[in-house]
């Protein structure tokens, strides 16, 4: 009798993140083909991130799995900004908002565009709870506008900044938002983000507990070395973007993509099982928990290193969020998809890749 593959963890998932590591310490800046493999062990650790972080929300259910995972993606997001914003260099002070900027429009635009897309390419119609993707998107946009938007409009300071009072005001904002918005998926209104068939009487049995702990482990190692090689890259991608003639803030847009690629993939599997409404969870969660979070986060450092920050958007961005945005919420509108939506929000992301590579 075959084993159901949450009884066995593969060992290329236990495998890939260790030899991950190994590489990351012997050092890969002087060689190029060091950072090719490199790049390859990345993309492997990636793909073990996904299949572990599957392992876990099947054994804690929804709507806590895509939560586990939102919540690991942004410790590792945030620990980026922070590292990279106190060694400082010259764009320190924009690095927060380009990649939270970044990591917003690849959710909203790229994840959830690809989901419905294959979604609606593989099964034409898709439904999901409508009040959930109207609950995480009021939270959303009342956190994009007070930390992305706000900041161009005030006049205590000079520019699209805030000072240390409102500064504080607005991490404790996010906070409250969030938090809120975390107490009503799980506790208070836990239906809203669960999928018809989610009492789980069809699905395979839950693996045990020693195997989902083994693979929250390697889901945190993995994500770990994600980063570190993502940022040990960093200066290798910045030198091909450089070659290209390419705009610096193409390499925000690399970096947040590469992290959040264990999430998009985890999105897209579920979007193409027919599993949409984990689909949702996961983008608009991570949307939240990447701004939600991170910005307060930011915040803490900034005000105790005295870190200069910018946080206003420029127009053109302002423009091409709003555009995501609205794009957003009428296409999840109705609680049920079509193809049309992600091939519409995939062109809004092509659009911003676009005008970042040509201003």
């Amino acid at each position: 009798m075959a084993s159901h593959p949450h009884t066995q963890l593969p060992w290329w998932s236990l495998a890939l993140p260790v030899l991950a590591w190994g590489l990351y310490f012997i050092g890969i800046k002087d060689s190029g083909w060091l950072q090719i493999g490199g790049g390859v062990l990345l993309i492997g650790s990636v793909l073990s991130a996904v299949h572990h972080a599957e392992v876990v929300a099947h054994k804690v259910g929804e709507p806590f799995g895509t939560i586990i995972l939102a919540l690991a993606i942004t410790i590792i997001e945030v620990a980026l900004i922070v590292s990279l914003m106190v060694a400082g260099g010259d764009n320190a002070a924009y690095l927060a908002r380009d990649t939270v900027f970044a990591a917003i429009m690849l959710i909203l635009n790229g994840i959830l565009g690809g989901c419905l897309l294959i979604g609606g390419w593989k099964h034409r119609e898709q439904f999901f709870g409508q009040k959930s993707a109207t609950t995480a998107l009021v939270t959303l946009v009342a956190i994009l506008t007070l930390t992305l938007v706000l900041p161009n409009f005030t006049t205590s300071t000079e520019g699209p900044t805030y000072n240390a009072a409102q500064l504080v005001f607005v991490a404790i904002a996010s906070l409250v938002l969030y938090s809120s918005f975390i107490m009503v998926q799980t506790i208070r209104h836990r239906d809203y983000f669960l999928a018809d068939d989610d009492d789980q009487s069809h699905h395979a049995e839950p693996p045990s507990a020693k195997v989902a702990l083994t693979s929250l482990a390697f889901l945190i190692v993995c994500l770990g070395i994600v980063v570190l090689l993502a940022k040990a890259l960093s200066p290798a991608v910045e030198a091909i973007v450089a070659d290209l003639g390419a705009p610096k803030a193409l390499v925000g847009v690399i970096i947040a993509a590469v992290v959040l690629l264990p999430e998009g993939l985890a999105a897209l599997k579920a979007a193409r099982r027919n599993r949409l409404q984990t689909s949702i969870n996961l983008a608009l969660g991570s949307a939240l928990a990447s701004i939600g979070l991170t910005i307060p986060a930011v915040v803490i450092v900034c005000l105790l290193f005295d870190i200069n920050m910018v946080l206003g958007l420029d127009l053109k961005s302002m423009v091409l969020l709003a555009l995501s945005v609205f794009t957003v919420m009428l296409s999840l509108n109705h609680g049920r998809t079509n193809m049309l939506y992600g091939v519409v929000l995939l062109v809004s992301m092509a659009a911003y890749v676009f005008t970042v590579i040509v201003p």
